[in-house]
């Protein structure tokens, strides 16, 4: 496992941040929060590593199964997607289309995500819920117009993304892809989030997605059509980019609506995200209730 790892949670009803450490979790909110009222701010703040390795000091407040995983960002001011950014992606639309110039993207809500263990929810409108493993780039300083050779200083941690999908909601419009990609409860950030390090932490990622202990996607962040660094550039052309700020930086090929026939979620499945360095990000899948 990765050596830090800071995490947003649960218990007894009251959300709080910390460091998960061997046997436990450190309850750094406990410590910080008059300074750092959430993990945003302690990004904000550059103080991610120092706090971690505080932590690496200190013995685990909960045991693992006592805390309920958020989304490690607690209300970003952005979340922004990635589409078709890994190779053959843009030959699975099957629609004669070069390969795209520019990166394809669009915008998620906070309220699309649930955390690590938590269930997705196939919504009453569709049963067309499907995956996609994502490497997540968390910003950890403002920028506009940054050079891409300076872009990966802008980052402060990793982590990864299930980024859920209604696939008959992302054609009910001509140009946009929003109602069905942002549907409550249908996509998880998380576990936690990895400090970043160095270009070579994220250089060449192995990222994995299996249905029910089934691989459905294996690919590595050395072949993405667009890197980090250009994304970040090319993202802080049209916006600042801010601490705290969520990338979700596309998907590999395999997703279910690409089989033939298609192979969507349904209750009782289970989906893992891995990633070299980061972990193993799960979840269940739930019908809707009324």
């Amino acid at each position: 496992m990765p050596p830090y790892r800071l995490a947003t949670f649960t218990v007894n009803g009251i959300t709080r941040y910390g460091a998960v450490v061997d046997g436990g979790i450190v309850d750094l909110s406990a410590r910080h929060a008059a300074t750092y009222p959430t993990l945003r701010d302690v990004i904000a703040a550059g103080a991610l590593t120092r706090l971690a390795d505080e932590a690496a000091k200190l013995a685990p407040d909960f045991a693992p199964d006592a805390v309920a995983w958020q989304p490690p960002i607690p209300s970003p001011d952005k979340i922004i997607c990635i589409g078709v950014n890994y190779p053959d992606r843009n030959a699975e639309y099957k629609d004669g289309s070069e390969a795209p110039k520019y990166p394809s993207m669009f915008m998620r809500t906070p309220r699309s995500f649930v955390g690590h263990e938590a269930p997705l929810v196939r919504p009453r409108a569709s049963p067309q819920l499907d995956y996609e493993g994502e490497l997540v780039l968390i910003i950890g300083k403002a920028g506009r117009h940054i050079a891409e050779a300076a872009a990966l200083d802008h980052i402060a941690a990793v982590t990864l993304c299930n980024e859920g999908t209604i696939r008959d909601w992302v054609r009910h419009a001509k140009f946009n892809v929003t109602q069905g990609k942002n549907f409550d409860c249908t996509g998880s950030l998380g576990p936690w989030l990895v400090p970043y390090t160095d270009a070579a932490q994220i250089a060449d990622i192995r990222l994995t997605t299996r249905v029910n202990g089934e691989t459905r996607q294996d690919d590595r962040t050395s072949r993405m059509i667009f890197g980090f660094r250009y994304l970040i550039h090319y993202i802080s052309t049209f916006t600042t980019l801010v601490p705290g700020d969520v990338i979700v930086t596309g998907t590999p090929t395999g997703a279910g609506a690409r089989f033939d026939p298609p192979r969507y979620l349904k209750p009782g499945d289970v989906v893992e995200v891995e990633a070299d360095g980061i972990g193993v990000l799960r979840n269940g899948v739930i019908d809707e209730t009324a």
